[in-house]
């Protein structure tokens, strides 16, 4: 299915990369497909605090003491933290999360990075300030970027992350064999579709430089995002960023790794503000 919509999109990129671009912008914006809840995970989804917020499901955990965000990424759910959540809970932390819209178990439609900003902000408002925020894959943008515009956090950990705004529609291209012309284009209809136009979106959204405490956690097998996005994303923060690397793992099984998420754990728990050592790679 991928090589003959592939080949469809050059095709028309021949006679209109504008064209292209617009198809291909439909494609980029469309999870495709929804996450359902995994029977590993279903004890804790089914213990979570179920709200509806403008058709946004949140889930919430725990007495509200210490609370800590979760936020997910594409065609993901709140629900695969689960093995994060149980280990939150038993040092009593209260995990919050949320499916976003289009996701897991919210409708609507998917929305931009400022909508997930609202989203986080309204979670602050209801269960915050938080004690850390964890973000994974294309969450990390998302939840890096809301501490930036002033959502309160202790400690972040950003695990197997994207830095660089502008990845989502390079490697989208890549993987489907598209030119710099379709490339463009999508980026034009991405400007128009959720930012009015703002060309300045791919510098805005990308990872800067912050003073919270933040982990970053890779895998050297990652298959869906690259592990120079890890590299960028602790030049780009600066020297309150640290980093574990770790080998064998891929994209997926990272988030519920034991050995993972013992030092991420300890790490929120680290209340010295003072630099602190690489940790050693961590192996699956």
């Amino acid at each position: 299915m991928r090589k003959l919509i592939s080949v469809g999109l050059q095709t028309i990129g021949l006679l209109s990369p504008r064209g292209a671009g617009w198809l291909t912008f439909r494609l980029w914006r469309r999870p495709m497909a929804r996450g359902r809840v995994r029977t590993a995970e279903q004890a804790v989804h089914g213990a979570a605090r179920v709200e509806i917020v403008d058709d946004v499901v949140t889930y919430a955990w725990g007495d509200g003491a210490r609370p800590v965000l979760l936020v997910h990424g594409w065609r993901s759910r709140a629900s695969r933290y689960a093995p994060f959540i149980e280990r939150l809970l038993e040092l009593g932390y209260s995990p919050v999360s949320y499916d976003a819209p289009a996701h897991g178990d919210s409708d609507g439609a998917v929305v931009s990075i400022l909508g997930h900003q609202r989203i986080i902000r309204g979670l602050e408002e209801r269960h915050g300030p938080f004690e850390a925020v964890v973000g994974h894959s294309l969450g990390v943008l998302f939840a890096l970027y809301a501490v930036r515009e002033g959502v309160a956090a202790k400690r972040l950990v950003m695990i197997s992350g994207v830095a660089d705004f502008a990845y989502l529609a390079d490697t989208f291209c890549a993987a489907l064999g598209l030119g710099p012309k379709i490339n463009r284009e999508l980026r034009r209809f991405i400007e128009r579709g959720y930012f009015e136009g703002d060309r300045d979106i791919w510098s805005r959204f990308s990872v800067s430089g912050g003073k919270t405490e933040l982990l970053v956690i890779h895998n050297d097998e990652d298959e869906i995002v690259d592990p120079q996005q890890a590299q960028l994303l602790l030049r780009n923060y600066g020297p309150q960023a640290h980093f574990l690397p770790t080998t064998g793992l891929g994209h997926r099984r990272i988030l519920s790794d034991p050995a993972v998420i013992t030092e991420a754990v300890a790490f929120l728990q680290e209340e010295d503000k003072s630099p602190i050592p690489a940790p050693d790679k961590v192996r699956g």
